[in-house]
């Protein structure tokens, strides 16, 4: 009887891989179509016509006289911040880092919404511990490529620019800017040509596309009606105060008789 032949271990393995069926793997297309359907990071806004903001019927002069809630809302937000402005070099080291280590936990997002000239608004919600430079970065990737060289500055009206040049801006976080929660930049070229009121907003094509209209503003009856409910909270709580200091002990009432 003639021996089989030897099969070597090569051999043997490619038979065997040959018999397995082959692997498909799954395209990444598939990854790319889903995050393309996830809606942006951020909303563009369109310009807003300073008409929406007037109100459309006239306010009666009861409207600017200021009722009793409002003097007494107002005293106490006055002496609020009158003690807080007291007390504040008072306060130990340990007690200012437990009052910013508070802040950050109830504020850990920061919206920040930047206003070109022609009042055209990018908006985006950043972490409360990035710097502004996470700001500037996010602008300058939604400009057109031909305005991306070009240099801008995001400030606060009147007179408070916010360079990353500066140290005492560079190094703090949007939370220690005070933009936190939200906050409106304003937007300056060096270029002059692109400031004017008349300019559009020189963003990319495919930013401009998913630009969106404003929301619109409170009317005048949800504004009064908030005020009213606001100033019907002050009222009891003072006059809680007030009662709870007009009592009279028990022993004391028993006495008089």
């Amino acid at each position: 009887m003639p021996e089989a032949p030897n099969i070597t271990e090569a051999q043997s393995a490619q038979s065997v891989s040959s018999e397995a069926p082959e692997r498909i793997e799954k395209p990444s297309s598939t990854v790319d179509d889903s995050a393309a359907n996830e809606p942006p990071a951020f909303k563009v806004y369109k310009p807003s016509s300073g008409s929406s903001f007037i109100p459309s019927t006239d306010l009666p002069d009861s409207y600017f006289n200021p009722t009793a809630s409002d003097l007494k809302l107002a005293q106490t937000q006055l002496s609020a911040r009158t003690q807080a402005l007291t007390n504040a070099p008072l306060q130990l080291r340990t007690t200012r880092e437990a009052a910013e280590k508070a802040k950050k936990e109830r504020w850990p997002n920061t919206t920040i919404r930047v206003r070109f000239t022609d009042r055209t608004q990018l908006e985006k919600v950043f972490p409360s511990t990035d710097k502004i430079k996470s700001v500037y970065a996010f602008v300058r990737n939604s400009l057109r490529e031909d305005v991306k060289p070009i240099k801008f500055i995001l400030y606060q009206p009147p007179r408070r620019d916010l360079k990353v040049s500066d140290l005492k801006v560079k190094n703090l976080t949007l939370a220690e800017l005070e933009l936190a929660p939200s906050s409106v930049l304003l937007l300056r070229f060096e270029d002059e040509s692109l400031n004017g009121s008349d300019v559009p907003a020189p963003l990319a094509s495919d930013i401009l596309a998913l630009a969106e209209s404003l929301p619109a503003p409170l009317s005048l009856e949800d504004t009064s009606s908030a005020s009213q409910s606001s100033t019907k909270k002050v009222d009891k709580t003072l006059n809680g105060s007030a009662a709870g200091e007009k009592k009279i002990p028990k022993w004391l009432k028993l006495g008089k008789k």
